[in-house]
């Protein structure tokens, strides 16, 4: 079976100065990018653009086709004012015409799918908190273990405290100790770039889903409701992957057709150098393309938000929901990343970005505000983009 789902998601079209758009070729996403970019081109927010603005910049026929420039500021302003919400499941009581979304059903059974078993919280911590705290059913499903991202010596250091803890209290067991011998010895010997045996990868992987464990009780999330799907092509034991088959799709489809979700959150960052979120989106898309050819009822009320995560941020043009962030709460995610203490300093996979994981998300999640601070928004401490995919 063929996967190219993941070519559904575009980004907006953008502006480009040098192949100025002629008459019916604006549209109101290239409108968009047009004043973003004339916004930041001369440093002055959006409602402060004037007509000699965008006649200098060669735009008067973008003005003059949304009636002036003012018009076209506001338009787009209140555009760009309506993505902004503290209500990511939606608000319920109030009036949700210009809100990212909808009131009803409140509250909602919503499903986090994570790619590797940190990507929720780095990606939209703050998002899932506010879910949680409003009062809605979070499930968070890790998609694959990530073994392969724990360092020699935390998996050394877990078979230390096994050991240690069976000869503190008695607890006699031969296979623990000819475990822990032999895990010693595989760890002493093992070659540069040699991949782990699966002992030690099984180790590594129950690492992973404590500190995953950890941080979903420090989200307030039921660990009833903390899936671990293990996807089949993820478990080669090295960087390169095996391939997507329906196994993946299947695993994922049994759970979304468990859980019936009102929301779906779905990793979008497909510049992840070892093309793992690329997969894991694709089982995703493929599973839900499943249930719509199957005529699953609960998907006509159910949709489906994509973020992306420590490598990169959609652009301000494509946001089309976002959750700003206090201070406080941008702590409170900062701690839930540290749970997951195997991904600090010693993780093997960090690239080339010298910058922790933590510190990239608050860089990203803070420059985001400052974008919208910069083009007249309201000015916030930090804030989550997500854009919408129409199944």
């Amino acid at each position: 079976m063929e996967f190219n789902y993941t070519e559904r998601i575009t980004e907006a079209p953008k502006f480009d100065a040098s192949k100025m758009p002629k008459g019916d070729e604006w549209t109101d996403e290239l409108a968009f990018s047009a004043v973003v970019w004339l916004s930041q081109k001369l440093g002055k927010p959006i409602l402060q653009l004037t007509s000699a603005d965008y006649d200098e910049a060669g735009l008067k026929e973008l003005a003059d086709l949304y009636g002036s420039a003012y018009e076209l500021n506001i338009k787009l302003f209140n555009h760009l004012q309506h993505t902004i919400t503290g209500w990511p499941g939606g608000k319920p009581n109030a009036d949700d015409t210009n809100r990212p979304e909808r009131a009803t059903p409140y509250p909602k059974r919503v499903i986090v799918f994570s790619p590797h078993p940190d990507d929720d919280v780095i990606s939209m911590g703050g998002t899932i908190n506010r879910l949680v705290n409003q009062g809605h059913e979070v499930h968070i499903a890790y998609e694959t273990s990530g073994n392969i991202a724990v360092g020699d010596e935390e998996a050394t250091r877990f078979m230390h405290f096994v050991n240690g803890f069976n000869q503190i209290f008695d607890i006699e067991s031969d296979k623990i100790s000819d475990m822990y011998r032999e895990v010693k010895k595989f760890l002493a010997e093992k070659k540069e770039g040699e991949s782990d045996n699966r002992t030690i990868l099984n180790i590594k992987g129950l690492i992973r889903r404590g500190e995953a464990r950890t941080a979903c009780t420090f989200n307030n999330i039921p660990l009833s409701r903390v899936h671990f799907l293990d996807l089949p092509f993820y478990e080669s034991g090295g960087v390169e992957k095996l391939p997507m088959t329906e196994a993946d799709v299947d695993i994922v489809e049994r759970l979304i057709d468990k859980v019936k979700p009102h929301q779906i959150y779905v990793a979008a960052d497909l510049t992840d150098p070892h093309g793992t979120h690329r997969k894991c989106t694709e089982a995703v898309l493929a599973a839900l393309d499943k249930a719509k050819n199957a005529g699953a009822e609960w998907l006509n009320d159910c949709r489906v938000w994509m973020y992306r995560g420590a490598w990169a941020e959609w652009p301000v043009e494509d946001i089309e929901m976002c959750v700003p962030m206090s201070p406080e709460e941008l702590m409170h995610k900062r701690k839930s990343i540290l749970k997951h203490s195997s991904q600090m300093e010693s993780a093997p996979y960090l690239g080339n970005d010298s910058r922790l994981f933590w510190q990239r998300a608050e860089d990203r999640n803070r420059g985001t505000a400052q974008l919208y601070d910069a083009l007249g928004l309201a000015s916030y401490e930090a804030m989550e983009a997500f854009r919408e995919y129409h199944i």
